[in-house]
């Protein structure tokens, strides 16, 4: 090692980040405008398309702004203009629109589905960033300085910080801080989704029948793509117990627990062996008393997953990003003070947003005899509770830290002038 490249070692903080969904590529962003050296390692080949749509509201919106994605974001969001209710019937219950409460409502003026928002965060980021796809963290050995790191296809390598941003039933948390079980949290229902041909005459409008009194329903939603449309269920499953990498179990378990629901649903069925992007999990939330340990760290639904209940999962993942990466690199990349600052920002921001995917899966819930009732939600305290979800955490300009990109007129690059 030369010289220059010894004192690059010591000057320049490498960091690993697993996952390469949408909180690890968001972190690559801001890492790597604070002045890191980012490695990002996400199992699959390649990319995932599709997904369900993600929406980004209040505080997220705002980073995404910070970031310089805005108009990017916007050019691949679906364009939905609201969304109906209907009864088995199809006739319209109730209407929503995509600008109501500012935009921060049932439907939110930034939908967009989460593959399409990882490739707008993967293009922003894959000349700075080096991604390694098709390998997964197989171990790792932390000490004082740093991190060692075992890769699957046999690469060993050390890092300064490694972050998991894995996902739900994230391999890193297992390997950093121990089984799943103790961290997951069931909600007592599934979520299913994948795309079909647009064959329901779907435009800009998301369609939803829900049947009360079995907890099950079914939405057809628009994307950019006039063609196709998402589709996506959910049941009630209290004793969900299928592994979340059988897909063949997975649709069977599907097929059963929807038959008889009506409205479209045999419909959207007929296409579950032909669709290319199937996915179904437990709603669940993963409830930790710390997100880091040493020199490894958690974010997004790995560390503190609200549920596809919330809504706010991904707005969780990108101001979670920009916060971590502001604090490290505040605190001089000690990670003892800038974890310790990212989880105090960050924590009433997470247990709001999870306390709305409690209720919300709660209405959702089979009615019973010794069920408890709903809270009142036209009380105020639930308005002061969706506040805190959507704009309840600071986002600090982080003045005199280092920042590379900061687009022109924007908070972060204001500060970062001498």
């Amino acid at each position: 090692m030369s010289g220059d490249d010894s004192k690059r070692e010591h000057t320049v903080p490498r960091v690993l980040v697993a996952g390469a969904s949408v909180a690890g590529p968001a972190l690559a962003h801001w890492l790597r405008r604070r002045g890191a050296e980012v490695t990002v390692v996400e199992r699959a080949p390649e990319l995932r398309p599709g997904g369900q749509a993600v929406d980004a509201r209040g505080v997220a919106r705002e980073v995404i702004g910070r970031m310089g994605l805005d108009a990017a974001v916007r050019a691949a969001c679906t364009d939905t203009a609201g969304a109906h209710t209907v009864d088995a019937g199809g006739q319209v219950l109730e209407t929503f629109h995509a600008d109501d409460d500012g935009g921060d409502g049932f439907i939110a003026d930034i939908e967009i589905l989460r593959g399409d928002l990882a490739q707008v965060l993967y293009d922003d980021t894959r000349e700075g960033v080096e991604y390694i796809f098709g390998d997964r963290i197989a171990g790792l050995t932390q000490d004082a300085d740093g991190v060692d790191v075992v890769f699957a296809g046999g690469d060993r390598r050390r890092f300064d910080l490694v972050v998991g941003a894995d996902g739900l039933h994230s391999e890193l948390r297992a390997m950093a801080f121990g089984p799943h079980e103790r961290f997951l949290r069931h909600l007592g229902h599934v979520l299913a989704f994948y795309s079909v041909p647009n064959e329901f005459g779907l435009d800009r409008w998301l369609l939803e029948h829900q049947d009360q009194g079995s907890g099950r329903s079914v939405l057809l939603r628009p994307i950019q793509d006039a063609t196709r449309a998402m589709a996506m269920f959910y049941l009630a499953a209290p004793d969900f117990d299928v592994d979340h990498r059988d897909i063949a179990a997975q649709k069977a378990l599907l097929r059963e627990r929807m038959a008889g629901l009506g409205w479209l649903a045999p419909d959207v069925l007929a296409h579950l062996d032909d669709t290319p992007d199937f996915y179904l999990d437990q709603v669940a939330q993963v409830v930790m008393d710390r997100w880091s340990s040493g020199r490894v760290v958690l974010l997004g639904d790995a560390a503190f997953s609200s549920s596809p209940m919330s809504g706010q999962g991904t707005g969780l993942a990108l101001v979670g990003a920009y916060v971590l990466a502001g604090e490290l690199a505040a605190a001089g990349w000690d990670p003892g003070a800038g974890f310790a600052r990212y989880e105090a920002r960050m924590r009433p921001f997470v247990e709001a947003n999870q306390e709305i995917g409690r209720l919300n899966a709660r209405t959702r819930d089979i009615p019973g005899p010794d069920a408890e009732p709903l809270p009142d939600f036209a009380g105020e305290w639930f308005g002061e509770l969706v506040g805190r979800a959507v704009n309840g955490v600071e986002l600090p300009d982080y003045a005199g830290v280092a920042d590379s990109a900061a687009p022109a007129g924007s908070p972060v690059a204001a500060s970062a002038k001498p």
